[in-house]
């Protein structure tokens, strides 16, 4: 044991003693102190830790901000327009960005045709309804005072329901009313989630051609 412990402090000594004559020559060598760069002490400003921080975040490149998204409705579709609007956002295939979300009001109101005297007279109607370019209509056929009524659109507000009946007053279907709708009405919201802006710009684009809809950000939840 003691001869090993000896044999170990010779190899100690002698890598100390070749490290310092390594030493001794590199430093005594001019050659190899020329590769060195000058050092200027005259150039050396010492800073505060607030200064240094400062001086690395111009040095280290910031990362690019995240794109923001941001969450939205487009409400309220029933009918032909929750036909039209389906068939449109099919286009952009959103995937799992888009759901849908059923809601059901207690009562609406509805734009119409008061009851027409027969079934005559509500197939004239109609005729003339699609002349002037109104496709979206339904008969009511159950017994009582709503019967050969035409219904033209059903709404959520009143506000939008007078809007569509000004619509159809520029088509020239005079005949149109609006009144409160005692039923319930159903209707579909649409909701987009995590959404880019160059979404939300088509996305705004695509509501005007949905007058009566409205399309707003809402809490992504």
């Amino acid at each position: 044991m003691k001869k090993i412990w000896l044999v170990g402090l010779v190899l100690a000594n002698a890598l100390l003693f070749s490290y310092f004559q390594w030493s001794s020559s590199w430093l005594n060598d001019p050659s190899k102190l020329q590769a060195l760069p000058a050092l200027h002490a005259e150039k050396i400003t010492i800073v505060s830790a607030p200064q240094a921080a400062v001086a690395i975040a111009k040095v280290v490149p910031s990362s690019p901000p995240a794109a923001s998204a941001s969450c939205w409705e487009w409400s309220d579709f029933s009918g032909r327009d929750l036909q039209d609007a389906n068939a449109a956002l099919a286009n952009l295939k959103l995937g799992n960005k888009l759901s849908l979300r059923p809601i059901e009001y207690n009562s609406g109101f509805w734009v119409y045709i008061p009851p027409l005297k027969d079934k005559a007279a509500v197939a004239q109607k109609v005729a003339q309804l699609k002349a002037r370019g109104v496709e979206e209509y339904f008969v009511v056929q159950e017994a009582g005072e709503w019967l050969h009524a035409i219904s033209l659109g059903v709404f959520k507000s009143e506000d939008k329901a007078q809007k569509y009946l000004a619509t159809l007053k520029e088509l020239g279907v005079n005949s149109a009313k609006t009144g409160e709708r005692a039923s319930k009405l159903k209707a579909t919201i649409f909701v987009f989630k995590q959404v880019d802006e160059a979404l939300v710009e088509q996305l705004k684009t695509l509501q005007k051609e949905f007058a009566s809809s409205e399309l707003k950000s809402v809490e992504c939840r």
